[in-house]
C-alpha cells in the first residue's frame, strides 16, 4: 500500500474528538474538493507493506487508530489492514469521501462517511447508496462552506432519515465559513446533530502535518 504518513495526535474530528489517536493516511484521492487541506496526499507517500503498518501502530501504542487520506478505500489493501487492525483489538475509524463503496469495511470498524455539499464542488460525485449500509454507531460528516450547503445538507438527513441512522457531524468549512454562523443555523433549527469544528487546527498551527 501507498502511505503518505503516519502519526499520532489528538483526534480533531468526529464523536472521539479530543482522543488521542494515531493516524495513518493512505496516499491518493480521486475527489479534487474546493476546500481540501490535505492535497500533499494525492500523492505524496511510500509503498509499505500490512506489516510495515501494523508494527508502526504497534509502536504508537494508542488504542484508537484512524485510517484516512486522500481516499483510503481507493486501495485494495486497505480492508485487509482494517480487519487486522480490528482482530488485534484497536478501535479503528476509516474515513472516506463518500464516493466509495463501503460494503467490503469490517463491520468492526466505525465508518465516518463524508457526504460532499455543493460548495466542495464533488457532491455529483457521491455514491447514495451507501447510506442503506451505515451502522448506528458509524458516522456521517458534512462540511459546510454556507448557508446553502447547510440547507441542503438538512434536506438530506430529513430526506434519508439519517438522525435515525447513524450519528451526524456538521462542520464548518476552516477559514471559509464562521463556526458561530453554523452553530447558530443549528440551534435555530434544533438540528440533532454534533457541531464537529476541527479542534486540531485550533490546537496546533493550520497547514501543520503531522498532528
Amino acid at each position: 500500500m501507498k502511505v503518505c504518513e503516519i502519526f499520532t495526535s489528538i483526534q480533531g474530528e468526529t464523536s472521539y474528538a479530543g482522543l488521542p489517536c494515531t493516524f495513518v493516511r493512505m496516499t491518493g484521492c480521486n475527489l479534487r474538493c474546493s476546500y481540501c487541506d490535505t492535497t500533499y496526499a494525492y500523492n505524496e507517500g511510500s509503498e509499505l507493506s500490512e506489516e510495515d503498518i501494523l508494527n508502526e501502530v504497534r509502536r504508537a501504542g494508542i488504542d484508537l487508530v484512524e485510517i484516512t487520506g486522500g481516499e483510503p478505500l481507493l486501495q485494495q489493501g486497505v480492508f485487509s489492514l482494517i480487519k487486522r487492525l480490528s482482530d488485534e483489538r484497536y478501535k479503528v475509524l476509516i474515513e472516506t469521501n463518500g464516493s466509495m463503496k463501503i460494503t467490503e469495511v469490517d463491520k468492526r470498524a466505525v465508518v465516518i462517511l463524508d457526504i460532499k455539499t455543493p460548495g466542495s464542488r464533488m457532491s455529483e460525485k457521491m455514491d447514495l447508496s451507501n447510506i442503506e449500509k451505515m451502522k448506528s454507531n458509524d458516522e456521517m460528516k458534512f462540511v459546510i462552506t454556507d448557508k446553502f450547503d447547510y440547507d441542503w445538507a438538512k434536506e438530506m438527513i430529513y430526506s434519508y432519515d439519517l438522525i435515525n441512522r447513524c450519528r451526524l457531524l456538521m462542520s464548518a468549512a476552516f477559514g471559509i465559513l464562521s463556526p458561530e454562523n453554523l452553530a447558530r443555523w443549528m440551534i435555530e433549527d434544533r438540528l440533532n446533530a454534533r457541531l464537529n469544528p476541527q479542534l486540531h487546527k485550533y490546537f496546533f498551527r493550520p497547514g501543520r502535518r503531522g498532528v
